[in-house]
């Protein structure tokens, strides 16, 4: 018997952007992720530019995981090796669990496009208070390669064999 195919579930998703440097002018990676989140048919529900400080990245990660209306979180930026970067710091804290594979796997898949720089991205997701969150590099091919391989399958909940999205409603079960 053919299995039927499912509806898809629109999502609501906020973007963070972490960033000393770039404003709502000058923000690409923001963008990209916004229009490649709607036109998967989801909903941008806010969005945010965080400069590089794990203090305030964690205030309105926080902010965000505290809200039930919110499913997603994908920032972008700070996930680099400089003495700034603090991206993973400030996220790590906050997961309840970590899901290794995907930084694993978009290490991987980068590594197609980019080679061996693809070892200075230290991409990370995890779940929080039934929160996903995503944490990609900075440069928006970067969130392209992390949309288009990896989030955008994850959060369709038509996607088989499983999505996270199929496990939204046990992750705050105890």
């Amino acid at each position: 018997m053919p299995k039927q195919s499912r509806q898809f579930i629109p999502l609501n998703i906020a973007i963070m952007v972490v960033s000393d440097s770039r404003t709502e002018e000058t923000d690409t990676s923001g963008k990209t992720l916004i229009e490649r989140l709607t036109n998967a048919g989801h909903q941008c529900v806010d969005k945010a530019i965080v400069p590089d400080d794990i203090y305030l990245i964690r205030a309105k990660l926080s902010s965000w995981i505290a809200e039930p209306s919110i499913h997603a979180i994908i920032s972008t930026g700070g996930t680099g090796v400089t003495g700034r970067d603090g991206t993973p710091e400030a996220v790590q804290p906050l997961l309840d669990k970590e899901l290794d594979g995907f930084g694993e796997v978009f290490r991987s898949v980068s590594y197609e496009e980019i080679g061996t720089s693809t070892i200075q991205s230290r991409a990370i997701a995890g779940v929080a208070n039934g929160h996903y969150i995503f944490c990609v590099p900075g440069s928006s091919g970067a969130c392209k390669t992390a949309w288009d391989k990896l989030i955008n399958a994850q959060l369709d909940y038509r996607t088989r064999p499983c999505n996270l999205v199929e496990l939204m409603p046990r992750l705050l079960e105890k």
